[in-house]
């Protein structure tokens, strides 16, 4: 073999291996993110590459406790409306998922939850940006609802979905309300909230589809 094409072989053989380590990070970003943590530790993740998924190991492992609201105490009498919880994240789909609830749910609702879920990090800084960001929307958004029942609003914190489902568990609701948000990068990469509940929710869920078609 010549010295060019030895030259040539390294050369790719350099290039896989970058490629290699860079995907190793990227594919642990994108698991820890999944798991409630900010997509932006993925920026971190690809550089680092197989340096980074002992990290990702380690704060999964350690994943802070949020204690949720405790359960609302007594049973709803039988001829009471459906408990209803809508997932939101303050984007225009979120917006008519609430709009369409209410005009399909709203005048029976025995209880109205509007929930937005932040990453661990948010719920863990002193400042309280995010959190505080998210329940300001909440309360901007219930704002103008008018049903008989109560109407409560919710910052959550972890994966989208999981945090969705084990809120509506503990809370006995009756109806997990959700938007699609379409078929761009993130939902590659972070997976669509709507479907992990309609696979893995043991309280039934409604999907508002986006108001026009996804391309």
């Amino acid at each position: 073999m010549s010295s060019r094409d030895t030259g040539t072989v390294n050369a790719a053989t350099v290039l896989v291996l970058i490629i290699a380590w860079g995907l190793i990070g990227l594919l642990s970003g994108v698991w820890m993110a999944r798991r409630g943590y900010d997509p932006l530790w993925i920026l971190l993740a690809v550089p680092l590459g197989p340096l980074f998924f002992p990290i990702a190991v380690e704060r999964v492992r350690r994943r802070p406790g949020f204690a949720g609201p405790a359960p609302a105490s007594g049973t709803p009498p039988p001829d009471a409306g459906p408990r209803v919880l809508i997932g939101l994240d303050g984007s225009p789909e979120s917006e008519q998922t609430l709009a369409t609830a209410l005009r399909m749910l709203g005048s029976q609702c025995s209880l109205l939850v509007l929930a937005e879920v932040v990453h661990y990090e948010a719920a863990e800084d002193t400042d309280r940006v995010e959190m505080d960001a998210a329940a300001r929307r909440l309360r901007a958004a219930a704002a103008p609802v008018d049903i008989t029942g109560p109407v409560r609003t919710e910052v959550l914190v972890g994966a989208p979905g999981s945090a969705l489902r084990e809120f509506a568990e503990r809370e006995g609701i009756d109806i997990l309300v959700v938007g699609r948000r379409g078929r761009g990068l993130s939902r590659h990469l972070l997976g669509s909230v709507s479907n992990d509940l309609v696979t893995h929710s043991t309280v039934p869920v409604l999907v508002v589809e986006p108001p026009h078609p996804v391309r």
